[in-house]
C-alpha cells in the first residue's frame, strides 16, 4: 500500500513514451491522456478526432483516411493515445510501450455522458466545431454495446505483454492520478 493507504500503482515512467489508453465511452480516457501528456511532455492523440471530420456532427472520415492518420500518429516517438478503434489496435500495440485500461461501470459512463452534454463545456478530446448532445444512439451504445466491448477490451488487455494497468473505478483513477502527480482539467 502507498503511504496514504491507497493501492500502489505501476509507476508512470514504466509505461514508457508511447502509451495507449483504452476504455468505454465517457470513462475519462481523453482527460487522463491530456494529464499524462502534460506531466510527461508527450504528444496527445485523441483517436475520436482522427476518426471524425472536424466541424461536423461526429461524421466519420472515410476508413482509409482514418487509418492513414492513425498510422502516421503511431509512427511518432512519444505519445499518449486515447481511444479504442479495435480494427487498428494490432499496429498500435506493436508501437506502444504501455497500456492503461479504464474499466469504469456503465452507470458512471452514462452519467458522465449526460453531464457532459448538458454542461456545454469544452472537453478534452472534443471534436473541433462539434457539439456534444444527448442522442438515443449514444445512450444505446453506452448502455447496450459497451458492456460487450468492456469484456473484449479486458481480454485484449489481459493478453498484452506490455507494461499495463487496469483502473476499474473512478476512485481507482483518482488514486492513481494522485500517486502519479497528475493534474486533470
Amino acid at each position: 500500500m502507498a503511504p496514504s493507504g491507497e493501492a500502489a500503482w505501476l509507476p508512470l515512467p514504466e509505461l514508457g513514451r508511447r502509451i495507449c489508453i483504452l476504455g468505454p465511452s465517457n470513462s475519462g480516457k481523453s482527460t487522463l491522456a491530456e494529464a499524462i501528456a502534460r506531466k510527461c511532455g508527450l504528444a496527445v492523440v485523441h483517436l475520436d478526432q482522427l476518426h471524425h471530420l472536424p466541424h461536423t456532427d461526429w461524421q466519420p472520415r472515410p476508413p482509409g483516411e482514418f487509418l492513414a492518420l492513425h498510422d502516421e500518429a503511431i509512427r511518432g516517438d512519444a505519445w499518449v493515445m486515447d481511444g479504442n478503434y479495435s480494427g487498428c489496435m494490432p499496429q498500435r500495440f506493436r508501437r506502444a510501450t504501455g497500456v492503461i485500461l479504464l474499466d469504469i461501470p456503465t452507470p458512471l459512463s452514462l452519467f458522465r455522458y449526460v453531464n457532459r452534454c448538458l454542461s456545454g463545456r469544452t472537453r478534452a478530446g472534443g471534436l473541433a466545431g462539434g457539439r456534444d448532445r444527448i442522442t438515443w444512439a449514444m445512450l444505446h451504445h453506452i448502455a447496450i454495446v459497451t458492456p460487450g466491448n468492456r469484456r473484449r477490451y479486458a481480454e485484449i488487455h489481459r493478453q498484452l505483454a506490455l507494461p499495463k494497468l487496469r483502473l476499474a473505478s473512478a476512485r481507482a483513477m483518482d488514486a492513481c492520478c494522485r500517486q502519479w502527480g497528475l493534474e486533470r482539467a
